[in-house]
């Protein structure tokens, strides 16, 4: 499970583009917590702090402490040129919550994979699964072990072992997250081009 944030925060008294913007001059992001039926709350979060919290590789599956109140990040904006953030949304949520959320798959085991070992290419179609699960119960991230994979060995969303009480959002099929591939033969139009390729860098070489 994904360890608790805490981002300590600040009521807006201001909203509105001007108000953004001075509050981001002065290191600060604007954000808004909503939800559990109550009014929006508008809100700013130290930069430094939020920046902090975002590089951990788990802020959007982590339970996020706000001014207090439990919450997950559902959206976070960039600048489109520095990348710094410039807005957050927090959902507010009871401990024990059913909520929706994009967990990370990541893949292990890849040197026990004779399919791999032939020259196969895991080719990943789901870098990450929204799982359906209980707000205390977020895992960090889904780990899919390859041991044993061939080339042409599929990886369904069946053969990942699921934290206790989650379920995948996509209830109706047994997706692929990964496949193995065959390792891509060059063809005969390939292998024709990359020798006219080398023939005019030769013929290159000898003019000069």
């Amino acid at each position: 499970m994904s360890d608790t944030i805490t981002l300590a925060a600040e009521t807006r008294d201001r909203v509105g583009k001007g108000a953004s913007r001075a509050l981001r001059r002065d290191g600060r992001v604007p954000a808004v917590v909503y939800g559990l039926n109550k009014e929006p709350t508008s809100i700013h979060l130290e930069e430094k702090a939020l920046t902090k919290a975002l590089m951990t590789g788990h802020f959007f599956t982590s339970v996020i402490m706000v001014d207090g109140q439990r919450t997950l990040a559902k959206d976070v904006a960039f600048h489109p040129v520095t990348d710094r953030p410039t807005h957050v949304d927090f959902l507010r949520i009871a401990e024990h919550s059913t909520v929706t959320v994009a967990v990370p798959v990541v893949f292990a085991d890849e040197e026990e994979s004779r399919g791999l070992k032939q020259g196969g290419v895991l080719n990943i179609t789901r870098h990450e699964v929204e799982l359906v699960v209980d707000a205390a119960n977020i895992p960090t991230e889904l780990t899919v072990s390859l041991k044993g994979r061939e080339i042409g060995d599929s990886i369904h969303i069946s053969d990942v072992t699921l934290p206790q009480g989650a379920q995948p959002a996509i209830e109706d099929r047994d997706f692929a997250i990964a496949t193995i591939v065959p390792p891509t033969v060059p063809t005969a139009a390939d292998e024709a081009a990359d020798a006219e390729a080398g023939v005019g860098v030769s013929e290159g070489g000898a003019e000069g």
